[in-house]
Parts: structure tokens; sequence; C-alpha cells
């Protein structure tokens, strides 16, 4: 997979790529990330990629035109699956979403900043829209890595373990069940004698109904 990151702020976006699971991915060769910084497409003076919107009001719009040239130089290159948008407005990032794009060959991810890009960029280039949460933030580059990193680790050989994420949380629409490690007995708090007792049908029967407990008092509205 190759992601391609637009962004006016490349360097917010690096350290998360440089440790743990995304960085190791990227070494083994399963997965590219390239940032581009917009304003390498910018004619204007100063670099200028933004400016003040049409009709007024506060905070300032990034323009059509660097955007288009970069998305352009990159689609002249190779065919891309997905051109995301990071906003607010956009679908709320999900597991199945996730799942979904961890299949893409190619991405480009749109960073979105200030009051956001002009409505033109929308309509004309993106095919889908994604936010990470009923909030704002100063712009898209950390709801970029938060994509990232759900997506990436899903791809086969990302994980040592790649049984590991089809047990995460949401991946069969509950919570998670309780995990648990040595040792069995701390201070008095004991793991549960069932894991401990090697009979798998039985553990996995208690992890399925530990599941759908969790899910029911911690996120009623998943069982829906």
């Amino acid at each position: 997979m190759r992601i391609d990151i637009i962004t006016v702020l490349p360097e917010l976006l690096k350290s998360p790529f440089e440790a743990s699971i995304l960085k190791r991915a990227i070494e083994k060769g399963i997965v590219e990330v390239h940032m581009h910084n917009l304003r390498d497409f910018t004619d204007r003076s100063y670099n200028q990629v933004d400016d003040y919107q049409f009709g007024g009001g506060a905070g300032m719009v990034l323009m059509i035109e660097p955007i288009d040239k970069c998305i352009g130089s990159l689609k002249a290159e190779r065919t891309y699956d997905e051109v995301i948008y990071m906003t607010p407005d956009g679908a709320t990032l999900n597991q199945q979403m996730a799942n979904s794009l961890s299949l893409c060959e190619n991405i480009i991810i749109l960073c979105g900043h200030y009051k956001g890009v002009d409505q033109r960029v929308r309509d004309a280039f993106i095919t889908k829209e994604i936010s990470v949460g009923d909030y704002v933030l100063s712009g898209g580059e950390l709801g970029a890595a938060i994509v990232c990193d759900a997506v990436i680790r899903l791809i086969p050989g990302v994980l040592n373990n790649e049984t590991s994420a089809l047990t995460d949380s949401f991946q069969d629409g509950l919570l998670a069940p309780p995990v648990y490690t040595r040792p069995s007995d701390y201070k008095g708090m004991k793991v549960p004698e069932v894991l401990l007792s090697g009979n798998f049908p039985k553990i996995e029967a208690w992890r399925e109904e530990a599941a759908q407990k969790r899910t029911e008092a911690l996120r009623p509205d998943l069982l829906e």
C-alpha cells in the first residue's frame, strides 16, 4: 500500500511513522507513506496556500489551485483507490471503514486546515470524507495519522500475530473481552479460572459472553 498525505505541516506528521508498528511496516516494505507540503505547489509570494473566504467571515480557506496541482501530480504517476479529505463533517471513522481501506493499493489523504478547503476541492477531487470524532482539531494531520494507524495495522504482515487484529474491539460489532497475563494471582486479585483451564472451547465461550456483557455495559449503542 502507498499513502500520500497532503499537508501544510508535514513536520507534525513525521513522528507517528518513526516508531513502533508503523515504522516496522515501512521498513518491511509493506507500506509507503509520503508527505507532500502543499506550499511546494503554489506560485504565490511567501508560499501562500490560503486566502479569505468569499462573502466575509472569520478564518482562512485553503485554495483550490495548489491542491489541484498536488493531486494532479500524484495522479499522473499512479491510480488512486481513494482521495480522502479529513474534516469534522465527514463520516466518522470506524472499524469497518478501516477494514475497507486496508484493501486499497494507493490512497491520498488531504489534511484540512484553518476553515477548511474551497468547496470545489471537495466537489471535484474527493472520494471519501472522514472525521475522527465530533470535535474540531487545528488541522487534519493528527486525524490522518489516526486513519493511517487504524488501516496499516490491518495489512497482512504488519502485526507479528495476524489474528490479533481480527479479535480487536468492533471487528464483530462488540467490544473486546477483558484480557489477563501473569501472575495469575496478584495481591488476591485472581484471573478467572476458566482462562487457566486449557479448555479452549470453554475459554472462547467465556470470551464471547464477556464481550457481550462489556458491550452492554459500556457501549449499548453498538447492539442497537
